[in-house]
């Protein structure tokens, strides 16, 4: 009896928020099969999503069970059902800025795909970095690129070749790697990864498919972007983002990790920071941190371009909202035509 009433609470609760309803593909019509298949899938997936959230969360799993629920596996269910229709690797985009989650989702729905029967390959943009020494060449060139992450740091060729092998079935497929902590925390390729038969792919990053903008925008373009210079960088690094284009033209989707205001990001960054001076290990100091976020703003300023992309459903599928506790906010598909 009891069971009953949660299933039926369940439903009511699915089809109650209409934006993520319909992001997620439920109805009054499929309601009933949608959360059979998500209560079967919640007890096959627990044991293992457990374990990650004690050891690489370090919190109870009991914390993280709602946003499992309502958000995580409707999503591996969903991206299992477009591998499914694709007949191929599918290429999931993820767009999130510092402090969006992008890693922790990443390895969650990889999980959860697994118990699907797919096998899941995480990648980010920051495996795509060029060598310590090409960086270094890159800043003998242009002096205002003092850490990596802007446009123009990346290796797209190798982004584009491992991309093509995945699309193309082929296997193995070498996949590039990148260590943060090399060369005293300026990073360095590392050894690549090997891996076998990848039925999706989730690259993320926190411009993974965002376009250039009009180049006028900068004359009134908001603050770090202040001086003569802070706008002519802001041009130059619009400019190498077509660069990037041909890489997004091979994700097949793209959700956006939007945060309500892109000004936490510098807030989550401090926090982070924080823990791990705590932890013991070392960090940079809160003037360092806005120094750092600022210079990621300078180069593509959130308010420029991502926020134009949450009403743009021709190049996002699926906008997640985060708010500043890092609780989930609205999910939404296409929300112009609701």
């Amino acid at each position: 009896m009891r069971e009953m009433r949660e299933k039926e609470q369940a439903k009511e609760a699915a089809l109650a928020d209409k934006l993520r309803a319909k992001a997620f593909g439920i109805t009054s019509e499929n309601v009933d099969e949608v959360i059979e298949r998500r209560s079967h899938l919640l007890k096959s997936v627990f044991p293992a999503f457990s374990r990650f959230c004690q050891t690489s969360l370090q919190v109870e799993p009991q914390e993280m069970l709602q946003v499992l629920w309502d958000l995580w596996l409707p999503l591996g269910i969903k991206l299992a059902s477009q591998r499914q229709q694709l007949g191929r690797p599918l290429i999931q985009g993820i767009l999130g800025g510092q402090g969006t989650g992008k890693t922790t989702m990443s390895k969650v729905l990889s999980l959860i795909l697994q118990h699907l029967g797919y096998h899941t390959l995480c990648l980010s943009l920051d495996d795509l970095y060029k060598t310590y020494s090409d960086r270094l060449l890159l800043t003998q060139q242009d002096s205002r690129i003092i850490w990596r992450g802007p446009p123009g740091t990346h290796d797209i060729d190798l982004g584009l070749n491992v991309l093509d092998q995945i699309r193309q079935s082929q296997s193995p497929v070498m996949v590039p790697r990148f260590d943060k902590s090399a060369f005293g925390g300026a990073g360095d390729r590392t050894t690549s990864e090997m891996v076998t038969g990848v039925d999706i792919v989730l690259f993320e990053g926190w411009f993974v498919g965002v376009r250039p903008i009009d180049p006028d925008l900068f004359n009134t373009a908001p603050p770090p972007i202040v001086t003569d210079e802070d706008q002519a960088f802001a041009r130059d690094m619009n400019h190498r983002l077509h660069d990037y284009l041909p890489l997004w033209e091979h994700l097949d989707s793209l959700i956006l990790l939007y945060p309500t205001d892109y000004r936490c990001s510098l807030e989550w960054r401090k926090q982070a920071e924080q823990q791990m001076i705590a932890a013991g290990k070392s960090g940079m100091s809160n003037s360092e941190i806005e120094q750092f976020v600022n210079y990621f703003w300078r180069s593509l300023h959130p308010e420029l371009f991502i926020k134009p992309l949450v009403k743009n459903a021709t190049v996002v599928d699926m906008v997640i909202e985060i708010h500043a506790d890092h609780s989930f906010g609205e999910v939404y598909c296409d929300r112009a035509n609701l």
